[in-house]
């Protein structure tokens, strides 16, 4: 099922890649994600902002192919990271996972998350027709 991006001309246009707004038409099926934490499967949590986004990025899409879904179902996606991270980062593996696909999305820069050891966490909501 596309998601139909909405960009109004009277409006600037995003400021990296991503969609002012997308629209799902005969939607039958919408995925909400809690935020999306950079533990791995064994429990560990890996110190670098680059690698906590992989993770983070690994852990979504197991959850999308459970629902029997994937990326390019992904409407919205909302990122919330502590100070002092890269945020250019944190951005370009969201876009790597991504490749042309382009969603809403909305970025935070947090004071802190329930774990001292997660630098960021991530959730999602995926629409789809399947």
């Amino acid at each position: 099922m596309p998601l139909v991006p909405i960009n109004p001309n009277e409006i600037a246009p995003p400021s990296a890649r991503y969609e002012h707004a997308v629209m799902a038409e005969n939607s039958s099926r919408i995925l909400h994600t809690s935020g999306i934490v950079p533990v791995k499967s064994d429990g560990t949590v890996p110190d670098g902002i680059r690698q906590q986004a992989e993770v983070i990025w690994l852990n979504i899409r197991s959850i999308l192919k459970e629902a029997s879904m994937d990326i390019n179902d992904i409407a919205l996606v909302t990122t919330y990271v502590v100070p002092d991270q890269d945020l250019s980062t944190v951005m370009s593996v969201r876009d790597e996972t991504f490749g042309s696909h382009q969603s809403a999305s909305t970025l935070l820069v947090v004071s802190q998350l329930a774990q001292k050891s997660w630098k960021m966490e991530v959730s999602v909501v995926a629409i789809s027709d399947f």
